[in-house]
């Protein structure tokens, strides 16, 4: 009906599977996986550990050009402020920007677990946006002084700033999960 063959359709499956966002089941077809609080924490506790060599890395090794690119995506964000942005939007801007960060890291091993987890942050990010209202503001300061850290070479600094981001975002994906999903994990 598509004219897409069956192989690249199982391809795709295979790895949204391994990305943990499809789950398939033998002769029961695939669905959406609903991240659980279970696999909030575990993305969040990973995500901490990788973010915090990053931007150690990335406040040793990022460039001028890495520092432009991440203005680049702060000014997106301004932009997308003054019009009043869709929580996809912003979550989009996140996501790129941390990409940056792991990229100006110079790893390409860290950037290949990142690579492996965006998918599922991206979904944490949907979720920390429609939870929170202010979240476009403390977004943009976030990561406005996470960048300023990174380019003044701030090690300490930048680490201590991914730390609270992190917590941060992870708090307001909480309070996005209801009580009795809490509850039952």
């Amino acid at each position: 009906m598509l004219d897409v063959s069956r192989g690249p359709i199982r391809e795709a499956l295979v790895q949204l599977e391994r990305e943990g966002l499809v789950l398939v089941r033998r002769h029961r077809g695939a669905t959406v996986a609903r991240l659980s609080r279970g696999d909030l924490e575990d993305v969040y506790s990973l995500r901490l550990a990788l973010e915090r060599l990053a931007v150690q890395r990335a406040a040793r090794y990022a460039t001028d050009q890495d520092f432009l690119a991440m203005e680049a995506v702060l000014a997106a964000f301004d932009i997308a402020l003054s019009r009043g942005p869709s929580e996809k939007e912003v979550a989009e801007l996140d996501v790129r920007f941390h990409d940056l960060i792991y990229k100006a890291a110079r790893h390409q091993r860290l950037y290949h677990c990142w690579a492996n987890l965006k998918s599922q942050i991206y979904i944490f990010l949907l979720s920390r946006n429609v939870a929170d209202p202010d979240f476009r503001e403390i977004t943009v300061k976030s990561h406005a002084a996470l960048l300023e850290a990174l380019r003044t070479r701030d090690e300490t600094r930048a680490t201590t700033e991914i730390e609270d981001h992190l917590r941060g975002a992870y708090d307001r994906v909480v309070r996005g999960y209801s009580a009795a999903e809490t509850d039952s994990e």
